[in-house]
């Protein structure tokens, strides 16, 4: 018999008590995930003062040589600013550990000996795990109590491509593609929500779904990583040489700015600007 020619007729309660529990159940699971993992996410460790200021003096020599093909520091400013970081970097005056023994081997910072980089790595694992955990249990509820059930029928038309993913758990070839099992039921909602969850917690929220399908190590992968530790010597070295290159690229924004504005004005012939 043509599947077309089968009609099945669902009871009520299986409307009320099968797929109206599993979508608000799974939506209400999505929302306690997120305030949970909010709850876990431990709050930020104030830095010390000496860090603070080792980024800062590499961020103002940055900005110092990016800005010098039309800078707008006067000449002498500039080469007293510029020669000051440079023999600051050299002396290592801005490290927060002091100046490096010139006696002492270089030894790459292990970040497992890192508070900081420990912590991140825990934070982690927990949201893994308040990913993961009730997604396992939601599943072995419905294939314990609602196995074989079928609930919704879908009211536009498929091809038979979607019969294995439509009608899980139920094995019946007869049956149009258009029925959904209750354990399809499930991935659709697994997938489907998080359209509304962005609505009710917002585009950042912790309660999407689709990244409990990777894998842990595919998601530490793509979990944000705490801030790898730098060596500051090496960086502020390197940085002393990109100093002295950007003195022989300077050039004073406001070199014959007097001649310049007289000569827009036209109170000065053109051969005037030099």
């Amino acid at each position: 018999m043509p599947s077309s020619a089968v009609s099945l007729y669902l009871d009520p309660q299986i409307r009320d008590w099968v797929l109206f529990p599993i979508t608000v159940v799974m939506i209400l699971v999505g929302v306690l995930r997120h305030y949970v993992v909010l709850l876990l996410q431990s709050s930020p460790k104030k830095q010390m003062r000496a860090a603070i200021r080792e980024q800062r003096a590499l961020i103002r020599a940055q900005i110092l040589r990016t800005t010098s093909a039309r800078s707008p520091i006067p000449p002498t400013f500039y080469q007293s600013i510029s020669q000051h970081l440079s023999q600051a970097f050299t002396n290592g005056t801005y490290l927060k550990d002091g100046p490096p023994k010139s006696d002492a081997p270089s030894v790459p910072p292990n970040p497992l000996t890192d508070p900081s980089q420990m912590d991140g790595m825990m934070a982690g694992m927990k949201t893994q795990m308040v990913m993961m955990v009730p997604q396992m249990i939601i599943m072995g509820w419905i294939n314990f109590f609602f196995q074989g059930f079928v609930l919704i029928k879908l009211p536009f038309p498929l091809t038979l491509g979607f019969k294995s993913m439509l009608q899980r758990g139920i094995e019946t070839p007869d049956m149009d593609v258009r029925w959904v099992s209750s354990l399809s039921w499930y991935f659709l909602n697994f997938f489907g929500l998080n359209g509304l969850y962005r609505l009710i917690l917002g585009s950042d929220n912790s309660a999407d779904s689709s990244r409990d399908m990777t894998t842990p190590f595919a998601a530490a992968a793509a979990a944000p990583q705490p801030p790898q530790a730098q060596d500051f010597n090496k960086l502020f070295k390197a940085e002393r040489d990109n100093l002295e290159f950007a003195e022989g690229l300077y050039s004073w924004v406001g070199k014959d700015i007097e001649t310049t504005i007289l000569h827009k004005y036209g109170r000065l012939p053109p051969d005037t600007l030099r």
